[in-house]
């Protein structure tokens, strides 16, 4: 599989990029911005690994001029960025994990593992109806929900999220069950990261001064349709 490495510390991107070719995928890397866009949008990859701090042009621009466009590759960002919003901003702008640096070299595969496995396992034609719970609906297939007439554009993780809640309606959906059908059973994602994306889904489909949609139940995961 090919996957490609937009990274400007060539004292990660040389032994990164060995270890992933030992491993036994192709591997472009691009140490700007600007060549890691270029790339990116003409270079058929299943996964981009991207700095987020990268001259020319941010890992977040490049991922967000992406998704703009309907590219929906995996994108694993590589950051020193570790606070809450930090990782709201990378789900926000359609990142599907994060890891933050310095990390373990095997906890990176682990991580490209799990991501490309959701590449080979993805329906290429998808058909969900659409889900309603109380004034909230989703339209899975066009990632878009809608609150009392108003229409939210949400992302692919957002999306997945939500639909999966929605599915589960007036249940308890453990941390641990949410993180497996996000991610996949055996690589869970970094600290915080499905509480931020609940932040994020949150900020988007809840109307202030109403109850709340998405209910924590603390100590174990997420509800949605019992209003309190």
């Amino acid at each position: 599989m090919k996957i490609l490495l937009v990274d400007d510390e060539p004292a990660l991107t040389e032994p990164l990029s060995r270890l992933l070719t030992r491993e036994g995928y192709t591997i472009d890397v691009a140490t700007d911005g600007r060549v890691g866009y270029t790339l990116a949008s003409g270079g058929n990859y299943d996964l981009l690994i991207l700095d987020w701090m990268l001259p020319q042009l941010t890992g977040l621009q490049i991922c967000q001029h992406l998704r703009d466009r309907g590219d929906l590759t995996p994108v694993l960002f590589l950051t020193a960025k570790d606070t809450l919003d930090d990782r709201v901003i990378g789900l926000d702008a359609g990142a599907d994990d994060y890891l933050v640096k310095p990390f373990e070299l095997r906890e990176l595969l682990a991580r490209v593992r799990a991501l490309l496995r959701r590449v080979q396992t993805v329906d290429p034609t998808p058909t969900q109806s659409k889900l309603q719970v109380d004034d909230l609906e989703l339209d899975p297939d066009n990632q878009l929900a809608y609150v009392r007439g108003r229409s939210i554009e949400l992302s692919e993780k957002e999306t997945q999220l939500l639909a999966y809640l929605m599915q589960h309606s007036g249940q308890v959906m453990t941390h641990s069950q949410i993180q497996a059908h996000l991610w996949g059973e055996h690589t869970a994602p970094s600290s915080n990261v499905l509480a931020a994306l609940v932040r994020l889904l949150r900020r988007k489909i809840e109307v202030e001064g109403s109850p709340e949609l998405i209910q924590t139940v603390y100590g174990k995961g997420y509800r949605i349709g019992v209003r309190l």
